[in-house]
């Protein structure tokens, strides 16, 4: 009988081939500039992730003290600038195109899910700013999360749990979900131009 093991290698490469997840070639829309929005945003990421992994590291008194930390603080807020600039851009090309097409509805929750997570994480990242700013911010939020009865779960005003929901949390959260958005799109494939006259949807499985 197979153990576990066994079954779960059979289960992902039946899931995910390797010439899937590894292409060596692409359709030829796939030049389009269109397509690159999902590439830029992920390159976003790993520099917002990158940036964030040091600011934590060193903690906030460094960012707000240092030179050193004021220019790595200023390279994360410009990563989550453009993390949300070229995943609106994403967004926004894949819905006029209809992404969801040829079975990638997942991939279009998924990749929508992520847009929503993306925006928790960005506001309890200007919660962790420590300046008035985010004390304005957190004072006027607070009533909004008592509203929906979330109060007793999330304290806008305490700075150590929003810290460790948007560096500890919301990052692994995220991570998780482009990894499952990124491997679902080597699965079924780039979605084609609405003018393609493929009938299945363009390549992919």
């Amino acid at each position: 009988m197979a153990n576990l093991t066994g079954r779960l290698r059979r289960w992902l490469t039946a899931a995910v081939r390797p010439e899937d997840l590894l292409p060596e070639e692409l359709p030829e829309y796939a030049r389009s500039y269109v397509y690159m929005f999902g590439a830029l945003t992920l390159g976003s990421f790993v520099c917002l992730v990158a940036s964030g992994l040091t600011l934590a590291l060193f903690g906030p008194s460094w960012w707000h003290v240092t030179a050193v930390g004021h220019f790595v603080n200023s390279i994360h807020f410009w990563s989550v600038q453009a993390f949300f600039f070229f995943m609106v851009l994403h967004l926004w090309a894949q819905f006029l195109m209809a992404a969801w097409r040829g079975g990638r509805r997942l991939t279009w929750v998924v990749g929508a899910l992520t847009f929503v997570c993306s925006i928790m994480a960005a506001f309890t990242g200007y919660l962790s700013q420590q300046n008035l700013d985010s004390q304005w911010i957190a004072a006027q939020g607070k009533d909004a999360i008592n509203s929906v009865g979330l109060g007793a779960f999330f304290n806008l005003l305490n700075f150590g749990q929003m810290y460790s929901i948007h560096i500890a949390v919301m990052p692994l959260v995220i991570a998780a979900l482009i990894s499952l958005h990124v491997v679902l799109v080597r699965r079924r494939g780039l979605v084609p131009p609405l003018a393609d006259d493929d009938p299945a949807g363009g390549e992919g499985r």
